[in-house]
C-alpha cells in the first residue's frame, strides 16, 4: 500500500490592495488550496495522522461523515483510493446526486444517506453500520479530532516569518485549533482569529478546548459577524466581493468558508482593526468543490 500522506509545503503569496497598503498593513495567504485539487487545503492535513493511525491499527475502512457538498467528504474518497483504504460515507439528509458526490462515487466510496435526526448520533451509525467489520476506522465530521488538529499545527512550522494576526475559516474549529496549539508549542506571540461561517458559531472555543482541554486561549479571537446567514448561505454582499477578489488575484474563493474568511479580513481592514504596520497571515483551506453547489447565484 502507499504511505500515508508525505509533507506538502504549500507557497505563501502577498495580496496587494490598496486597502492594505495604505494602512501600511502587510497581508500574505498561505495557498493550501495548491496542495491537491481534491485532498484540498487542511483536508489534506487533518487526514495525514488520522489515515496514519488507522494504517498502524490495521485498519482499511474508513467511516465518516457529511453534508451533500462535504469537502470532507470528497478528501476522505480520494484519500481512500489514493493510499489504498475502502471508504463510506454518511451523507446527512434525503439522497440527491451533486457533482461532489458523484466524485466520491468515482473514488469509489460507498454513500449512505441517513436522516438529519440518525445523523446527530455519529457515534451511535458507526457502531450500527460496522458492528461486524473489525477493519472499520471512525473519521468525525470535518475531520475532527486531535489527530486532525496535529497536522493543521504543522502550518505554523511552514512560516518563514512570524506574523501579528493569523485568520482561517472555522467550521468544525479543527484548524484553528491546531494553529493555537502550533503557535503555543512554539512561543509564538500570534493572534489566532477564526471566522465562524455557520451561525451560533459561538461553540468553536468549546469545540478547541475539547481537543485540548489543557490549553488556554487568552491568544484567540472567533469573529461570529460574517456567516451571511449561517453555513452555505450567502448574499449577493458576498458573491460581489468573491468575484471581484477572485478577479484581481487570481486566487479562487468561495461562499462557503473562503469567501467569508477573506470578506471579514478585509472589512477589519476597512474599520481599522488592525494597528499600524501589522503582519497578518490568512490560511486559504482550500475546498473549492463547493463553489459548484452555489453556482447559479454567480450570474
Amino acid at each position: 500500500m502507499p504511505m500515508v500522506p508525505f509533507d506538502i509545503h504549500s507557497p505563501i503569496e502577498s495580496l496587494d490592495f490598496s486597502l492594505f497598503s495604505d494602512r501600511s498593513l502587510t497581508v500574505h495567504i498561505k495557498r493550501d488550496d495548491k496542495i491537491h485539487p481534491f485532498i484540498s487545503g487542511n483536508k489534506w492535513r487533518k487526514l495525514k495522522y488520522v489515515l496514519q493511525a488507522a494504517r498502524h491499527a490495521g485498519k482499511t475502512h474508513l467511516v465518516t461523515f457529511g453534508g451533500a457538498w462535504s469537502n470532507h467528504l470528497l478528501a476522505t474518497a480520494c484519500a481512500g483510493a489514493t493510499f489504498g483504504f475502502k471508504t463510506t460515507g454518511f451523507v446527512r439528509g434525503e439522497a440527491v446526486s451533486n457533482p461532489n458526490l458523484s466524485l466520491c462515487k468515482i473514488y469509489g466510496m460507498a454513500l449512505r444517506f441517513v436522516d438529519r435526526t440518525a445523523y446527530r448520533d455519529k457515534p451511535r451509525l458507526y457502531e450500527q453500520y460496522t458492528a461486524t467489520d473489525q477493519r472499520a476506522y471512525f473519521i468525525d465530521e470535518g475531520g475532527y479530532s486531535v489527530d486532525g488538529a496535529r497536522g493543521c499545527a504543522e502550518i505554523i512550522d511552514e512560516l518563514p516569518h512570524t506574523y501579528d494576526h493569523i485568520f482561517c475559516a472555522c467550521g468544525t474549529g479543527t484548524t484553528l485549533a491546531g494553529l493555537y496549539h502550533g503557535c503555543i508549542s512554539r512561543g509564538l506571540d500570534t493572534r489566532l482569529h477564526g471566522v465562524t461561517v455557520l451561525a451560533g458559531g459561538n461553540f468553536i472555543p468549546d469545540a478547541i478546548r475539547a481537543l485540548y482541554p489543557e490549553m488556554q486561549l487568552d491568544g484567540l479571537t472567533s469573529h461570529t459577524d460574517y456567516h451571511f446567514g449561517g453555513y452555505a448561505k450567502t448574499t449577493p454582499v458576498l458573491h460581489t466581493f468573491i468575484k471581484e477578489f477572485t478577479a484581481q488575484t487570481g486566487i479562487l474563493i468561495e461562499p462557503v468558508y473562503t469567501g467569508k474568511l477573506l470578506y471579514g479580513v478585509f472589512d477589519l481592514a476597512k474599520r481599522d482593526y488592525f494597528r499600524e504596520g501589522a503582519r497578518i497571515l490568512v490560511i486559504h483551506t482550500g475546498g473549492l468543490t463547493g463553489i459548484l453547489g452555489l453556482h447559479e447565484q454567480f450570474p
